[in-house]
């Protein structure tokens, strides 16, 4: 008889009692505004910030509503414009265009290699159109970043990160985010760090960050940040920042910092699981796994194979086989958007030309998210399952 996996592809681990007891702590005060604080009180979301900005070896970090506020809210600390044209992955999630197009500016998309990181020899040569990049770090894969930087400075192009799936990451053991001028990081519930929605916004640059602070609706109350500019740099921009509210709050912040305290450790399981299904899937009959540059270090919360030039009808099989075992995999190669996938010819408010080589890759692209709720016997189960069921289709036809 055929193995079954029976595990859910949704269901994330539970949140600690001691996140859960900071959480009732917040809701009992009352103050759940970030900026509800009593005398002397430095409150928790800046001591989330303070603590972020710690992790990733950051001077400053502001903690906001959602990763896709971060993204918009840099565009616009870096002066973006409507009508201003803007770098960006041609393989990545909706919210990183969506937060181009936001502004009014828009998307140029940059395409994708075999190991699902941006062309730089397309990136080169695309630099002249644009003063900013933002760089989606897709599904956790993260390219060579001293040649990427190489070629944006050359081209003086501003770099955004977007971290989303890479929070405790890094290239050649710099953490993930801290090559660019600023950078994005999520903790939607299918992230790294699980507040339901929430974010940060990093940098380095004093000025940046102050009109950040003022755009996520500060008000004039940034003193009370603890990984901020200070004051001073804030009457260099408070009169002409305008204020595009997205704070995240207590309550938030509170359910967060323990799990910060605990990433390392999340990092390393989700590593084990994700080894575990690679090593499963390598050899597979018409299957290319993903290889990782020596220089990354992933955290493994999803994986991604490549079915390429397979016929659409192929690769649908080979998933309803695949679902009617109990894995469920996404794939970014459909013609109509599904769930969260979709591609750049899909965002039909960006104007995109065909990039065949890309194309190619975009068409054989799937994808499987790793919850930590599934143990490693699990994911063996399901390497066995994905294999087995791809050869079939592979080798029928």
């Amino acid at each position: 008889m055929s193995e079954i996996f029976t595990g859910n592809f949704t269901q994330q681990q539970p949140i600690s009692e001691e996140a859960i007891e900071a959480a009732v702590s917040v809701m009992r005060s009352g103050r759940l505004h970030r900026y509800n604080l009593s005398e002397g009180e430095v409150g928790e979301v800046s001591l989330l910030e303070q603590e972020f900005a710690a992790y990733v070896g950051s001077k400053y970090c502001l903690a906001v509503a959602s990763g896709g506020y971060a993204l918009a809210c840099a565009l616009r600390a870096l002066e973006v414009k409507p009508g201003d044209r803007v770098l960006t992955n041609a393989f990545t999630l909706a919210p990183v265009p969506g937060a181009i197009a936001s502004i009014g500016a828009v998307p140029v998309f940059v395409g994708v290699t075999e190991g699902l990181v941006i062309d730089l020899a397309d990136l080169e040569a695309k630099a002249g159109q644009a003063d900013v990049l933002m760089l989606s770090h897709m599904r956790g894969h993260i390219c060579d970043m001293q040649a990427l930087m190489a070629i944006c400075d050359a081209y003086d192009v501003k770099v955004i990160e977007d971290c989303a799936h890479t929070m405790g990451g890094g290239w050649d053991g710099v953490p993930s985010g801290r090559h660019g001028a600023m950078a994005c990081y999520s903790t939607q519930t299918y992230k790294h760090l699980n507040s339901g929605e929430g974010g940060f916004l990093i940098s380095d640059d004093e000025e940046l960050m102050a009109r950040a602070v003022m755009l996520s609706g500060s008000y004039m109350l940034y003193e009370r940040h603890g990984a901020a500019p200070a004051p001073h740099v804030f009457e260099q921009v408070k009169y002409h920042t305008p204020n595009v509210s997205g704070r995240m709050d207590h309550l938030r912040a509170a359910i967060l910092r323990p799990q910060l305290s605990d990433l390392e450790v999340q990092v390393t399981a989700w590593n084990r699981r994700h080894d575990i299904l690679l090593e499963g899937l390598r050899g597979t009959p018409g299957l290319t796994v993903v290889k990782r540059p020596d220089g990354e270090d992933y955290v493994g919360s999803s994986i991604q194979f490549l079915l390429l030039d397979w016929s659409e009808t192929h690769i649908t099989e080979a998933l309803n086989r695949c679902g009617e075992r109990g894995v469920e995999l996404k794939w970014f190669g459909g013609a109509e958007p599904v769930a969260f996938t979709s591609r750049y010819d899909s965002w039909r408010y960006a104007p995109s030309e065909a990039m065949p080589k890309s194309d190619r890759i975009l068409k054989g692209i799937v994808d499987m998210r790793i919850p930590l709720t599934f143990s490693e016997a699990d994911c063996a189960l399901i390497a066995r399952i994905i294999r087995a069921e791809v050869s079939a289709v592979y080798q029928a036809g």
